[in-house]
């Protein structure tokens, strides 16, 4: 079986709990997932989004490819 490859721009909110991923959000190519995390950041006000890569089923890699405003590193995807 080939290679599964998916390329995800999330949102990051901050609540009273602390930080929150949203709603993913699935792209066609590793650019396009960048520039939708840096729109959700950038235009939409989120606190923060992160463009990232899985590869692989069912075992899954993921990869971040960048990070916009804030984004705790123990953030699971």
């Amino acid at each position: 079986m080939s290679e599964v490859t998916q390329f995800i721009a999330v949102p990051i909110d901050r609540t009273d709990e602390g930080f929150v991923a949203g709603e993913a959000f699935k792209c066609a190519s590793p650019a396009a997932a960048i520039e939708r995390a840096k729109g959700f950041w950038k235009i939409f006000g989120h606190a923060g989004a992160v463009a990232l890569v899985r590869a692989g089923y069912p075992d899954t890699q993921t990869t971040v490819l960048r990070r916009f405003g804030s984004v705790p590193d123990e953030l699971s995807f």
